[in-house]
């Protein structure tokens, strides 16, 4: 952000506001402001443009309020990262290790990407870089040990096969138990004052995903069904396939407006995991 040339143009007739809302919206737009960015509080924005700190305030309201921005409560002005691959979840999760109390909910398939995007910090956590004081992470899959539909046998339109969900399962061990054992880890190094990892399981179909870090930002993305080619007894098999690194996430993060849709999707997201991990989900033993 320092780099940028940050500056109103003297001919511009609009009022201060909307010249200063102009210039950042530009700079989102041709991500010289990259998704996630922090950006300069009030008072640094009116320095560099040489504005009441009144004027800049309501400049990122304007922003706020396209949804080219959002505002977490003691943390800043972030770029809103509206649709991004799994990868931009990454930063956001990084983000998230950074409050004293981590708390992230997965709702999905396997937990292949969240093993993905939590190691890193869980690492730096284990370096001394990160001061995280608790990390909490409830895993919500299928219940692989029954016919759930999908992934399924491409032969016979989808056929259900124990063997495949078999295969799966092996998948999902891996990654759960490699995310358990590293928050343990650290808690029983007394690196965190607690940590928590626990899967349970329901009969469902995978058909989304959804992440939700500290109660405040949800992501949720739909599986696109896949036909591949994956090995079972050494032996190549065509199958349907849930694929969670083809799906794109949308990201919503709750504001101060109670009323704000993207605050009502996280509440409403977040009141769905817990119903379904209060209710019908059992334990799955790591």
């Amino acid at each position: 952000m320092d780099a940028l040339e940050l500056e109103r143009d003297p001919d511009d007739p609009r009022p201060p506001f909307q010249q200063v809302a102009h210039v950042l919206r530009a700079a989102i737009a041709t991500r010289k402001l990259e998704p996630g960015d922090r950006l300069p509080s009030f008072t640094e924005l009116a320095e560099r443009f040489g504005v009441a700190t009144m004027t800049a305030q309501k400049a990122v309201g304007v922003l706020r309020d396209e949804g080219l921005v959002v505002t977490r409560q003691g943390r800043g002005t972030f770029v809103r990262q509206r649709t991004e691959r799994a990868v931009g979840l990454r930063p956001h999760v990084e983000q998230a290790f950074e409050s004293g109390d981590v708390s992230i909910d997965f709702a999905g398939f396997s937990a292949e990407t969240l093993h993905g995007v939590v190691q890193e910090p869980l690492d730096k956590i284990r370096a001394g870089r990160i001061g995280a004081k608790s990390v909490t992470i409830r895993i919500l899959l299928p219940d692989l040990s029954q016919s759930i539909g999908l992934p399924s046998l491409a032969e016979g339109g989808g056929t259900d096969s124990s063997e495949v969900r078999k295969r799966m399962s092996r998948i999902v061990s891996r990654s759960t138990q490699s995310i358990a054992d590293a928050v343990e880890e650290l808690a029983a190094l007394k690196l965190i004052e607690a940590g928590r990892a626990e899967v349970r399981v329901f009969q469902t179909s995978p058909l989304f995903k959804l992440y939700l870090l500290n109660r405040t930002e949800a992501f949720f993305g739909f599986y696109p069904v896949v036909r591949h080619s994956v090995a079972i007894k050494g032996e190549p098999v065509e199958i349907f396939d849930p694929m969670g690194k083809d799906a794109t996430l949308f990201h919503w993060a709750a504001t101060e407006d109670p009323d704000a849709i993207p605050t009502q999707y996280v509440s409403e997201a977040q009141s769905w995991f817990d119903s379904v991990w209060n209710s019908v989900a059992k334990e799955y033993a790591l």
